[in-house]
Formats: structure tokens, sequence, C-alpha cells
């Protein structure tokens, strides 16, 4: 049985996704979009008894992103995130901080990464997939041993992000889709920015992006 785990806390107005992500009995984690709420996130990890090695970004908006400082000021760990998300992250204006009652946010990552890269955390391999379309530099997280996507707002169950915000591409998130992620084995788990966990099998099956791709 594996000691692989994901926990995973929904924060903040938008109902996101953070996951903190660990082998039980080790004390190295990693958080995935740490939303908005960095003190809840801080007792989490210490009710787990881990600490943050790293924060991964699968896209740089708001709702996404708040926590950051906190988080990485409280750990020393490293921020990650797509090369093509620099602009969107550094710019308040394109990251939608602000809205909704938020505070601004300009945002710097520690490690901007590429497509197909590997990044090594928690003694696993992180490959790097990105899916531009819900943003520029919106990437999702491949763990091939563990079977596990994080998808950020590329893939949801039954849905897909949106596109009509800064940087979005309706023709590059469908390309995306059924491109890099739905060449996955159907096996895969996928946990997603909002809403449940699915997998890619009942995606392929279920998922709107399949009739848009055979009408175009």
């Amino acid at each position: 049985m594996s000691d692989f785990r994901i926990k995973t806390y929904v924060l903040g107005g938008i109902s996101t996704n953070c996951y903190v992500i660990y082998h039980e009995g080790k004390k190295e984690a990693v958080i995935v979009d740490p939303a908005d709420n960095g003190a809840f996130l801080l007792n989490k990890c210490r009710e787990l008894g881990v600490e943050p090695v790293a924060i991964l970004l699968t896209h740089g908006h708001f709702d996404h992103i708040l926590a950051v400082e906190d988080i990485r000021r409280a750990f020393h760990c490293k921020v990650y995130a797509h090369v093509d998300e620099e602009r969107l992250l550094e710019d308040s204006s394109m990251n939608l901080s602000g809205t909704l009652g938020t505070e601004r946010m300009e945002l710097s990552a520690d490690e901007f990464l590429r497509d197909g890269q590997v990044i090594h955390l928690l003694g696993d391999e992180w490959k790097v997939l990105s899916t531009p379309g819900h943003t520029a530099g919106s990437v999702c997280y491949y763990l091939e041993a563990e079977q596990v996507l994080i998808s950020g707002d590329t893939l949801f169950h039954e849905s897909m992000g949106r596109t009509d915000l800064p940087t979005g591409s309706s023709s590059a998130i469908v390309k995306s889709i059924t491109e890099k992620l739905f060449v996955l084995p159907d096996d895969t788990m996928v946990y997603p920015g909002h809403g449940d966990p699915t997998t890619i099998g009942y995606e392929k099956k279920y998922n709107p992006v399949v009739s848009y791709t055979r009408f175009r």
C-alpha cells in the first residue's frame, strides 16, 4: 500500500482546492496552489507534522496564490511556476488580485519551469505538462508512479477552465486537454483546482471537450 498522501483543503471565496502532498511518516511536503489562507495551512501542516519544501503553482490567478508569501516566509521554501506565467504573476491587474475584496498581489516565483521538465520532490518525479488555455502559463503536474495528475484550472470533472480572462484561449485549452492530458492512462486520478477529483478515463467519455473536438 502506498504511503503517498494528498490532503485537499477548499479555501476562499471561489472554493479553490489547495493540496498538501506528502508521504506518511515523512517530514517533507509540497503545497500546490495555497489559495488565500496561510494561517489555516500553517496550522494544518503542524497538525500533519510536515514542513513544505516547495510551493507549486498551476497558474497565477489570485485565488490560487494569495497565501504564497505567508507559506514561503514561514518555511523558506521555493515557489515554482511555468515561465509563461511570469508576467501574469507579477501584474495584479492580470492575476485579478484586488477583486472580491482580496488584497493586490504581485508575485515572483523562485524557479520557472518548462514543458516536459521533471522536478524531484519528496522522492518523487513531478513532470511538468504545459497546458495553456486557462492562462498562457497554466501547467499540470503528473506523477506517473503514483498515477496522479494535478490539473489546476485546465481540466475539471465534466468541465474545463474558463478562457475569457487575461491570456486565456479556448482553442489552446482544448488542444492542451486532448493532446497533453487525454493521452495519459485512463486510471490516472485527476485533482483539479476546483470541484471533485475525477479520472482521465471518465473525462474522455463525459467531458464536453470531447463533443467540442468532434464538431470543430
